[in-house]
């Protein structure tokens, strides 16, 4: 079947889904956080019967905890909403979860507790390397994970077939972040190759994308970017910053959190140097900006999820309503909203099919699910049985007078 074929007929499912469960005041399954409605009912019965159990790490306190303590507040209030809102098929969600600080050996520790003795059915990880450690565990489990890591290693189901991405790779954005540098290069009327740098967070998160992204711009001209890594806990940045110099970059790819890429821009700053900052996923937010200030004007961010787009209302608005505070990092509290909507859609197609909550039974659902429509917060994401990154594309944005604001159309990286 193409995929037209098989997004109509998940289309013509998810609509008469949704039109069975609107007769019972439930929400519609299967859409991600976009288009299944705003707020809470008031007058949807409270679910019941056995909770259906996810399992979940956050970083709550550890080297990631800036961007993690946001995206653990969306996951938590997804599953507040969804049991406002009637559970799933009248069941309500349980969300089991603890604080890993960001400690392989304790995600592996939490991993096992949530898995063995409460039963989870799916789970909702976090890290590169702990997500990567757990890989061979996830797959002996069969527990579908949907991690905050978007590790190219973990998007090929013939290695990791239960864990799936709901954003463009690492790589991938290195490589959309790259090509739009080139374009800017040109667009400046620059000749020649522009310089590339890396700085990055000291760790399997960090240097997950290098070597994708140095393939790319070597196959483009440019010579081998340099590899600068920041060193954890970091107050001062003038010393890989002047390395960075001393090279000539012109273009600087982040990959690390919010905080130490606040630094370095304002480090950047404060020494001068007129380098473009490019931020993946995890520094291009609303926390750079306010931590960096007028600083951040000007740094450009590959964001694969949008907080400005319709499908973010539902999750701003529930946040509002109920006082979430999550620091003002709007993008990163979609984002983890979002995943945990993708999560529960597998195990919504699962009942909604009247199979058994296995995890293969899951993973299965989520393999067939078509495109799953997020409202535009990203591209429409689809799973398949030979491809789990959902996500191939994403726009990019530049910081104007403290806002993000996007510079280009969706770009991918093939």
């Amino acid at each position: 079947m193409g995929n037209e074929q098989r997004r109509f007929g998940m289309l013509a499912l998810l609509l008469a889904l949704a039109l069975a469960l609107a007769a019972c005041g439930q929400p519609a399954p299967g859409t991600g956080g976009g288009t299944t409605g705003g707020g809470t009912t008031g007058t949807t019965p409270a679910p019941s019967g056995e909770p259906i159990k996810i399992g979940a790490i956050f970083d709550l306190t550890g080297a990631t905890a800036d961007v993690g303590t946001p995206y653990s507040k969306g996951q938590i209030a997804y599953i507040d909403w969804r049991n406002a809102n009637g559970g799933v098929a009248g069941r309500p969600l349980q969300l089991i979860s603890q604080d890993y600080a960001y400690e392989v050996p304790r995600a592996e520790e939490l991993y096992t507790q949530f898995v063995t003795q409460d039963k989870v059915v799916v789970f909702s990880g976090w890290g590169t390397g702990d997500t990567e450690a757990l890989k061979g565990r996830i797959s002996e489990d069969q527990i579908p994970f949907i991690s905050a890591s978007y590790s190219a290693e973990l998007a090929d189901p013939a290695k990791t077939p239960y864990n799936f991405l709901v954003a463009p790779t690492y790589s991938d954005q290195m490589i959309i972040a790259m090509k739009w540098a080139l374009e800017d290069w040109k667009a400046k009327g620059n000749t020649g190759a522009p310089k590339f740098a890396y700085l990055f967070n000291d760790s399997p998160f960090g240097r997950s994308p290098l070597a994708d992204g140095t393939a790319f711009a070597q196959a483009n001209g440019v010579e081998t970017p340099l590899e600068v890594p920041s060193p954890r806990g970091a107050t001062d940045l003038t010393p890989q910053l002047t390395q960075i110099r001393d090279f000539g970059a012109n273009y600087v790819f982040l990959q690390n959190v919010s905080t130490p890429a606040a630094l370095a821009v304002k480090n950047a700053k404060s020494l001068g140097l007129d380098i473009q900052f490019i931020c993946l996923n995890w520094c291009a937010n609303e926390l750079l900006i306010k931590l960096a200030g007028a600083d951040a004007e000007g740094v450009v961010g590959a964001i694969p999820f949008d907080p400005a787009a319709e499908g973010a209302k539902v999750a701003l608005e529930f946040a509002k309503e109920k006082g979430i505070d999550y620091g003002g990092a709007d993008s990163t509290f979609v984002q983890g909203w979002t995943a945990m909507s993708i999560l529960v859609s597998g195990i919504e197609k699962t009942l909604a099919e009247g199979k058994e909550l296995t995890g293969e039974n899951i993973k299965n659902a989520l393999e067939t699910m078509g495109a799953i429509d997020t409202g535009g917060v990203t591209q429409p994401v689809v799973f398949s049985a030979t491809d789990h990154a959902g996500a191939k594309s994403l726009r990019m944005f530049r910081v104007e007078n403290g806002k993000w604001v996007a510079i280009t159309d969706f770009i991918s990286a093939r």
